[in-house]
């Protein structure tokens, strides 16, 4: 990508909004918002399209649609040109598979040999050694990286009152429904941009909703996978025992067939090491309708989440019982104490795994000491949410050998699946539902974010998966429904989610309001 990335808010500043709009090719035209991949590779096998066509679409939409949402951080300038190879490859008929010439946006914490991997942190403008293993397995099925998401600087773990969607490289970015609505989670350009057509898929991570939030905030379907699923190396880390990554796209079969390809073993990641040999490498297959027909969800209503989400809840259980699911109103265990001793397990982990990632940089700051210091010296580093009290406070954490922590962590991590495990059980479910998010609210950076949003702990902690799914809409502000369930049922989560999907359909594009309509 040369010697600095693009940055598109400079190359956006005047350029006009527009809703996504149908793509011309060849045998006429198609919605890109609707299309799924399965639809495009349709395309690309009549000669309808190809991937430099749809490459290049996607990229004037960014220079067009950008400038507002603000979602993408860098572009590749590579996006073209792998483009074309996969069309050579698809002419050679030596396609890799369904990703093969698809556009992917990448969140800023994943390493990208290409380009710079800066965790939205100024401190870490640079280079990093070699692609993660999630980049090097897209690479390998053929998928065009398209470019940087921008994210919640340091994945939302810097400040006590952070901005979700801010960082010091790449600015705030907004909610493409309402504009000066935040996006919610640290995965804030992934979502955004998927939802404003500026990328087929995009690939987010999360600790603990930074995946499913501003999925759910974003009328996207997003999947937080099984921890040991999808490996970590080369994603910036807060913690080991709870990070994954995971992919976020406009509709479910486009997520499924993208986490076929991100999953399996790497060596370097010992969590993956537990990942089970019977666990499929296509979860696409597992998208047929009718699934919810006999299926059982636990509906965890969520109340404390508003009026206006317990009732896109009830619409979504009357979906739910319509489609012939069996729904049973729960209320998890053990939730009163899981929040608390979360925090004080990540300041240990924190510490840990940051100085580790940061031993791997060919340059900048080489533990949490320095970018503390950093931070201290680099005015632009607070303009927005201006404090580092969590760096500080993981300075002075306990070490992971600290009795103390590894007490506290293992009763959190036991807790937690205990929750869903004995819930699963009691009432002989296939899954739990629960509402993802509220609908958004306003971006301010004086206050920080509103976003005590207790769903996504029990899976997030436990490390089982979590699929969003647009659920319904307060006003213009999307919410989601979640389904978990137990460790590796990734693929029965994602197939009732799908069924959901096209039972409750609810999803439309958005319209990029520049605030809440009186």
């Amino acid at each position: 990508m040369g010697r600095r990335p693009v940055f598109l808010a400079i190359l956006a500043a005047a350029l006009v909004l527009v809703p996504a709009a149908p793509v011309a090719s060849a045998a006429g035209r198609f919605d890109l918002d609707s299309a799924d991949i399965p639809a495009l590779q349709a395309r690309m096998a009549s000669g309808r399209l190809t991937a430099v066509d749809l490459t290049s679409t996607y990229l004037d939409r960014i220079h067009r649609i950008d400038g507002k949402v603000n979602a993408v951080l860098a572009l590749n300038p590579a996006a073209l040109s792998q483009a074309s190879a996969s069309d050579a490859r698809r002419r050679a008929h030596r396609l890799r598979g369904p990703l093969d010439g698809i556009p992917v946006l990448v969140k800023d914490n994943v390493d990208t040999r290409d380009q710079w991997t800066t965790a939205g942190s100024r401190a870490l403008r640079g280079y990093p050694a070699k692609d993660a293993t999630l980049i090097t397995r897209l690479r390998d099925a053929g998928a065009v990286i398209l470019g940087k998401a921008n994210l919640s600087e340091w994945a939302n773990f810097r400040a006590a009152k952070p901005t979700s969607g801010w960082s010091g490289v790449g600015g705030q970015t907004n909610n493409p429904y309402v504009l000066d609505r935040n996006p919610c989670g640290s995965s804030a350009g992934s979502a955004a941009g998927v939802a404003a057509s500026l990328a087929q898929v995009a690939i987010g991570s999360e600790t603990d909703g930074s995946i499913v939030c501003p999925a759910g905030m974003t009328a996207t379907v997003g999947h937080k996978p099984s921890l040991g699923l999808v490996s970590r190396t080369g994603v910036v880390p807060i913690s080991a025992e709870q990070d994954t990554a995971g992919p976020i796209a406009r509709n479910v079969v486009d997520v499924a067939l993208t986490l076929s390809v991100l999953q399996g073993r790497d060596p370097s990641d010992p969590a993956t090491l537990t990942y089970p040999r019977n666990q499929p490498g296509d979860y696409a297959k597992f998208l047929r309708p009718g699934v919810l027909r006999g299926a059982r969800i636990g509906l965890w209503r969520l109340p404390v989440l508003g009026q206006a989400t317990d009732a896109i809840m009830t619409s979504a259980r009357n979906s739910l019982v319509k489609a012939g699911a069996t729904v049973v109103e729960v209320s998890l265990p053990y939730q009163d104490r899981l929040l608390e001793p979360e925090f004080p397990a990540l300041l240990t982990e924190f510490h840990r795994d940051i100085d580790a990632y940061l031993a791997t940089r060919p340059t900048g700051p080489r533990n949490l000491a320095g970018l503390i210091a950093y931070n201290r010296a680099d005015p632009l580093e607070q303009t927005c949410f201006a404090g580092q009290e969590l760096f500080e406070q993981a300075l002075a954490a306990p070490p992971p050998s600290d009795p103390g922590y590894l007490a506290g962590r293992a009763e959190l991590s036991d807790l937690a699946r205990r929750s869903l495990d004995e819930t699963l059980v009691a009432y002989d479910l296939d899954a739990i539902a629960s509402p993802t998010n509220p609908p958004a609210w306003k971006t301010d950076c004086a206050v920080g974010d509103n976003d005590v949003i207790p769903s996504s702990t029990p899976a997030a902690v436990a490390g089982y998966p979590d699929v969003t799914v647009p659920a319904g809409f307060a006003g213009p502000l999307p919410v989601g429904i979640s389904f978990m369930g137990a460790r590796w049922s990734d693929a029965r989560v994602l197939a009732l989610a799908a069924d959901f999907e096209r039972v409750a359909p609810a999803r439309v594009p958005p319209r990029y309001l520049p605030t809440m309509p009186s």
